[in-house]
Order: C-alpha cells, then sequence, then structure tokens
C-alpha cells in the first residue's frame, strides 16, 4: 500500500450513521479522547524503512462539518468521493485520520477517512463503534488494541508446509492471467475515484440470503458470482477463440484470526487476497456461477492458497523498484488483470450490542493501480450496502450506474 499510495492516494472512508443530536464540540472531544485512549496518536511514518511509530501524545482531531443542504444523502456520497481522493502527507509525522460529520434532525453521519496502510476496515469499525459508544454513553471496553501486532511472517512459518505446497499455484494463476481481459483506460496517470451507492434491503436481502443458505455458498462467493455475471454483458470478451475470454475478480481474504488476534485485540490490517478469472458463457446463471466460485474458494482455502498472495506482493515489490512511474501504473494491468475488486465486512458482527447497530454504514475503498472498480458490500442490520468505487478514466466508469443496478437486481424476490 505505501508503494500504491506514491502513484494516488490510498485512503479508504468509512460511514456510520448515529442516532444521537449533533455536538460538533462534544463530538470532537469524544474522537480525540478515543485515540488518545487507544494509543493512535503521534504516528510518524519512514517511508523508505517502511516502518512506524505511534509516539502517542494529544490527539490533532480533523473534523469537518458538512451541510447536508436539500439531499443529505448526496451530501454524504460527495464527502466521501472527496475524502478519497485527497492525499495523506507522505512520510513523516502524519494523523492519518480524518473525520467528517453531517448532521441531520435527531441523528448525523459521522465519517471517517483513513490512510488505509495504517488498519484493515475491521479495525476502522471497530474504532468507530467505540466512538459511538463514548459519544452516546453506551457501555465500552476500555482495553486499548496492541498497535504493532505480529501478522504474516509466522503465519507463513506456521503454514510453511501449505505455502510450500502451494508453489504450483502461482504458476497456475499466471497462467489464467495471460487469459484474463485487461482494464482499459483513457488515461492511465488519472487515478481520480468515483463513487456511488446502491443498497439491498426489504425482500432483496431476505432473498439474498435465502439464496446463500439453499446454494451452499458464502456472502464473498455470492457477490463474486454476481460480480461476474454482471460484469460479462458490460465488458464483452470479443470472439470465443480471442486469447483474452475471462473476466478476472479479486477478493480480500482476511487473515486476522489466522494470526491470532480478535478485532479488539489488534488495531491494524491483515489482509490478502484471491483472484478468480472466469469465461462468462451466454445463458449463466447466477446459481450455476456461485457454486463454481464456492468450489473454487473452498479449494483455495482448503490449501491456503491465498497465502501465495503474500510471497507475489513481496515479489512485485522487488519488481517495482526497477520501473518507471508510467510503468507502475500499467504493471497489475499488464500482469493481474482485474476488472473488479470486491470486499466485504459484517458490521452487525462487530458493532458493540450495547451501541445497537448503525442505521446505516457506508465505506468506499480505493482502485489503486489494480483494477478499474471495487465493491464494498456492507452488511449492516438487514440491509447490503454496496459501495462502488471507480476510476473515471477507465471503461467501466461509463457502465457503472448499469452495472450497480444490475447488481441490486440480481437479488430482486421472484415475481
Amino acid at each position: 500500500m505505501l508503494r500504491w499510495r506514491d502513484l494516488d492516494p490510498y485512503n479508504a472512508v468509512h460511514v456510520a450513521r448515529i442516532a444521537a443530536p449533533f455536538d460538533r464540540e462534544r463530538l470532537r472531544g469524544v474522537i480525540s479522547a478515543q485515540l488518545e485512549t487507544d494509543g493512535l496518536t503521534g504516528l510518524v511514518l519512514d517511508r523508505q524503512r517502511r516502518r512506524y511509530e505511534y509516539r502517542g501524545g494529544p490527539a490533532e482531531t480533523e473534523l469537518n462539518v458538512v451541510s447536508p443542504g436539500g439531499n443529505r444523502t448526496e451530501a454524504v456520497r460527495a464527502e466521501i468521493e472527496r475524502q478519497l481522493n485527497l492525499a495523506f502527507p507522505s512520510d513523516g509525522a502524519l494523523v492519518p485520520f480524518r473525520f467528517f460529520a453531517v448532521a441531520d434532525g435527531d441523528a448525523f453521519d459521522l465519517g471517517l477517512a483513513y490512510d488505509h496502510f495504517v488498519a484493515g476496515g475491521d479495525s476502522i469499525a471497530a474504532l468507530l463503534c467505540a466512538i459511538a459508544a463514548r459519544y452516546t454513553g453506551a457501555p465500552r471496553d476500555g482495553t486499548p488494541p496492541a498497535l504493532y501486532p505480529a501478522t504474516f511472517a509466522g503465519l507463513l512459518w506456521r503454514n510453511f508446509a501449505y505455502a510450500f505446497r502451494g508453489i504450483p499455484w502461482l504458476s497456475q494463476t499466471a497462467i489464467s492471467c495471460r487469459r484474463g481481459l485487461r482494464p482499459r483506460y483513457a488515461d492511465e496517470s488519472d487515478g481520480h475515484n468515483g463513487v456511488k451507492f446502491v443498497r439491498i434491503d426489504g425482500p432483496a436481502f431476505a432473498t439474498m440470503q435465502s439464496r446463500a443458505k439453499a446454494w451452499g455458498v458464502t456472502f464473498n462467493d455470492l457477490w463474486l458470482a454476481a460480480l461476474l455475471l454482471v460484469l460479462s454483458r458490460w465488458m464483452a470478451p470479443g470472439a470465443p477463440t480471442a486469447r483474452r475470454r475471462e473476466i478476472g475478480v479479486a477478493s480480500i481474504v482476511n487473515l486476522r484470526d489466522a494470526c491470532g488476534y480478535g478485532v479488539a485485540d489488534a488495531f491494524g490490517q491483515f489482509l490478502t487476497s484471491l483472484r478468480l478469472s472466469r469465461a462468462v458463457p451466454a445463458g449463466a446463471t447466477l446459481q450455476e456461477l456461485a457454486q463454481d466460485v464456492h468450489r473454487e474458494t473452498a479449494r483455495i482455502k482448503r490449501g491456503r492458497l491465498h497465502l501465495q498472495t503474500l510471497s507475489a506482493v513481496r515479489f512485485n515489490g522487488l519488481v517495482w523498484m526497477f520501473l518507471s512511474d508510467r510503468r507502475r501504473r500499467r504493471l497489475y494491468t499488464k500482469t493481474f488483470p482485474v476488472l473488479s475488486g470486491l470486499t466485504t465486512l459484517n458490521i452487525n458482527a462487530l458493532w458493540t450490542p450495547s451501541v445497537g447497530a448503525p442505521a446505516r454504514y457506508l465505506r468506499a475503498v480505493p482502485t489503486g493501480p489494480i483494477a478499474p472498480l471495487v465493491v464494498a458490500a456492507t452488511t449492516c442490520g438487514n440491509a447490503v450496502e454496496l459501495g462502488l468505487s471507480y476510476r473515471i478514466s477507465a471503461d467501466i466508469a461509463k457502465n457503472v450506474d448499469r452495472i450497480a443496478e444490475e447488481l441490486r437486481q440480481c437479488f430482486d424476490p421472484p415475481s
């Protein structure tokens, strides 16, 4: 992520709807107190050595109050997009968090934009939950999380046999990448991200749950299949004999449990990914794709093949040093073609029951140099909020409204 943020801002944004009247000074004090309690102040980044340190001290809290105007939903979306594209300092002392609020009646939207290298989405959700608990007076766990958790070195050592046996999978992935459709950009140097949101609730949410259960697949499998199905309609692969005829999608994999930490135990990120590539035949159904995806993801999990991605990232880091910025922007497009990424998060499992799940929870994550589109699927209450981040210079941007609508339609209840 430090390499990617050298090209363009690599931020992510979370927004939770807080059911309490908005008080700017009180909220600012609560945020500062929580950051100080957790030790998340005084961050210094040594970019060259890839090291960071939280030195403590008083919090420097940036809280931007956004007017809802005549359309609160649009005001929130526009601020999310602005924060997603606003760079943090690249090195030295920095504050990796920016907060904003959109007040509206007896509730307000609390947003947190963060420099993504400091944490994964689960840590940020836990931080927002703690802030909401302080603000509303709900009981909370006062134990600060570990700030320097051991992550992948020990994990790879403990899983050495799996990592060794999985090496051939890297060559299979490389072959698959040669069959994958490459994203196309009008301007590869333009990394600006647009943002769109779609909500799936009511009967559509119930349909999604029932289909996942009936088909024996996970929510993550279901969304990967929906992406493959929808993208196949908007990214025509050309003639069946063409070498590049497959649609590549990637999914974030959270290794926190494998590293031995609960969400409250450690603040940071434990992320890797897996890539799937499929030629979607005409007439393919969501059920067929979901069960096909499930077989593949089950095989990957069973063999812990996603650990190979960590090795690939290390190798890419070596290659990166010898490339110009122009070639760095094209590296993944050429060697690891992905048309969309997917990240899922279940707020119901992360939000403290005493606080109560927020009425809405939105996420937007950066596309970076890898994919022209990233879908953040966030389960909160009895709904899924889809946040679509997309490179505005990508061909796919022209169809993002239809892609969002067709993803929603995948779970329309049977008539």
